[in-house]
């Protein structure tokens, strides 16, 4: 049986981990949360006690963590993977993390000639728990012969986008046109609620023309039955609002509308509702029309 390592099994990773039981992986597992890891070994995952201890058993290594320095630690930390890889293996960072951090793991991991990609995922809990990611994969060119198959049992769509790096940098540019998708999404649903509109049926007759999209057809059933349980979190919006912003500073390109939604998220950090849904966003505006969207059927 083909064995792969599993490091980072949380809202995103955990499913993506048992899709890759059920594709006939033998996995090894580690992550500080403990009940996640049972619930894979329940499955017939092994148990790991650290990174290291996952690399030393497993060529092929993924990863999917919170931000860079989770990233940097589990990679190049003192009980990291690093401590324990072997030449030639590969290390499949799924993380959504700042392009510059991924070019230096890879120049860290080169050192030991140990390869590493980057494959930052799009779609939220849902299509992780179904196996339809959007994948975008940033790696050498012969890295993602190898990846692509392991891939595909995550994801519905693995494009290549080019060297180490670029799949982070398309990360950065799908998240920015997510979080403007919802802003717009709400701007407009809170000013026709207050117009007396139904928000259901602008939401029926709009969403087959060109303002609809994949944002809209997934978050406004969210916003109209008050769900915002977390699919994605606020918090980790914020996160790639911040690496997309970092990013943009080091590389020369503004991004007015990027800063202005990290803002808006920034108030409902404070208010309280970092753990909310990203649609949750609706809340701020809501707020400031003192209204609040809700079907009304």
């Amino acid at each position: 049986m083909k064995k792969i390592g599993f490091v980072g099994l949380g809202i995103m990773g955990k499913p993506m981990a048992k899709n890759l039981i059920k594709a006939g992986y033998d996995l090894i597992v580690y992550d500080i949360m403990q009940p996640a890891v049972a619930e894979l070994v329940a499955l017939g995952a092994k148990a790991a006690s650290a990174p290291k201890e996952v690399a030393v058993e497993c060529d092929t290594i993924i990863t999917m963590l919170p931000n860079g320095p989770e990233v940097r630690e589990v990679v190049t930390g003192a009980n990291g993977l690093l401590q324990g890889a072997k030449e030639g293996c590969i290390i499949i960072d799924m993380s959504s993390i700042a392009p510059l951090v991924s070019k230096e793991m890879y120049n860290e991991c080169k050192k030991k000639s140990v390869r590493f990609v980057d494959a930052p995922v799009s779609g939220g809990e849902p299509k992780a728990i179904d196996g339809t990611l959007a994948i975008m994969v940033g790696c050498d060119v012969g890295d993602f012969a190898f990846c692509e198959p392991i891939l595909k049992c995550v994801g519905a769509s693995v494009v290549r986008t080019g060297e180490i790096g670029s799949g982070n940098v398309t990360k950065l540019a799908n998240q920015i046109i997510v979080a403007l998708n919802i802003a717009a999404l709400s701007e407009a649903l809170v000013l026709a609620t207050k117009s007396g509109v139904d928000p259901k049926l602008i939401f029926d007759a709009i969403k087959g023309g060109l303002a609809g999209s994949t944002v809209m057809n997934a978050k406004t059933p969210m916003i109209l039955n008050r769900n915002f349980n977390p699919g994605f979190k606020i918090k980790l919006h914020i996160k790639d609002l911040a690496n997309a912003i970092e990013t943009g500073h080091q590389v020369g390109v503004p991004l007015p509308l990027t800063t202005a939604v990290m803002e808006m998220m920034q108030a409902l950090k404070i208010d309280g509702k970092e753990e909310n849904d990203h649609a949750g966003l609706i809340q701020y505006f809501e707020k400031l029309a003192q209204i609040e969207v809700k079907s009304q059927e």
